[in-house]
């Protein structure tokens, strides 16, 4: 029955990282299996470095590995993942801004979260998340990657930022993918079961998870406020890559339907409120 509890949990928090906007940490976090799944991926990566170095320490590293919750949250968050892509491209092609409406509808909703953790916000917090926000404008507003054949540097550097979104909860792996211009390729690959794509891919992921992680838990640790206000800024600047009025180049086309546009925009915004919803009445209920 564990086994299987665990199973539904990957399936969750799988689907959870497909959607841009829905925080797979933040699905762990509610599930009761954040922690372990930190501890267990730092872990692993410990013990890889020490058995490149050779050192002893190598098999106590691997031996802490929660296997009996990994190997099943794992198998459920692939098979999710797979299904999860195979709902969304036919979507992102046929109806492209209907998709960045609920989209960004999502993270409009998402920002809340890092900006509450913040704490009290003064002049200086709002000055540093509006720098931060203006050059996540700049930085979205520059035409994306060539969807069809991104480099294989770019695979590896984008999967090393989104898995970060794993060790921050209320933080999208998939919306910085989305950012990023390499949200609908990752699809692709999945529902073409690129294998090269998918392996550079993988590779990102555990040098993000052995790099960028490390980094963001240190800064939180020690420059919590400051990472919350510049994750905030970046979150708001980032909503002009969710545009929905926009062609390939990132240029601004004509207003259509507009009614309709909004609507996905208010349900992308409810499916993230509801998911704040749960996370608080777990929160209050476990203390």
């Amino acid at each position: 029955m564990k086994h299987l509890m665990n199973l539904l949990k990957g399936a969750l928090i799988g689907t959870a990282e497909v959607i841009p906007g829905v925080s797979g940490g933040t699905l762990a976090l509610i599930l009761g299996v954040y922690d372990r799944i930190i501890f267990s991926a730092s872990e692993f990566v410990a013990g890889f470095l020490a058995l490149f170095k050779k050192n002893k320490t190598a098999g106590l590293r691997f031996k802490n590995i929660d296997l009996k919750l990994l190997l099943p949250l794992l198998v459920g968050m692939a098979s999710a993942l797979v299904l999860g892509a195979k709902i969304l491209e036919p979507l992102l092609e046929q109806f492209p801004e209907f998709s960045r409406a609920a989209f960004a509808g999502m993270i409009a909703v998402s920002i809340s979260i890092p900006f509450s953790m913040a704490g009290k916000w003064g002049m200086r917090e709002f000055l540093l998340g509006a720098v931060a926000a203006i050059a996540a404008v700049l930085m979205t507003s520059l035409p994306q990657a060539q969807a069809g054949n991104p480099s294989g540097l770019v695979i590896v550097g984008s999967a090393a930022i989104a898995i970060c979104a794993l060790v921050l909860p209320g933080v999208s792996g998939s919306f910085l993918l989305l950012a990023m211009g390499m949200y609908a390729p990752t699809i692709a690959a999945v529902n073409d079961r690129d294998l090269g794509f998918l392996g550079l891919f993988a590779l990102g992921a555990i040098l993000g998870l052995g790099s960028f992680a490390s980094l963001l838990q240190f800064l939180l640790s020690h420059h919590h406020k400051i990472t919350m206000v510049v994750m905030t800024g970046l979150m708001v600047g980032s909503l002009r890559a969710l545009w929905p009025w926009q062609d390939e180049a990132r240029s601004f086309t004509q207003i259509t339907e507009p009614v309709l546009t909004v609507t996905w925009f208010v349900v992308g915004a409810a499916m993230v409120l509801g998911v704040i919803f749960a996370e608080r009445r777990f929160k209050a209920k476990s203390q």
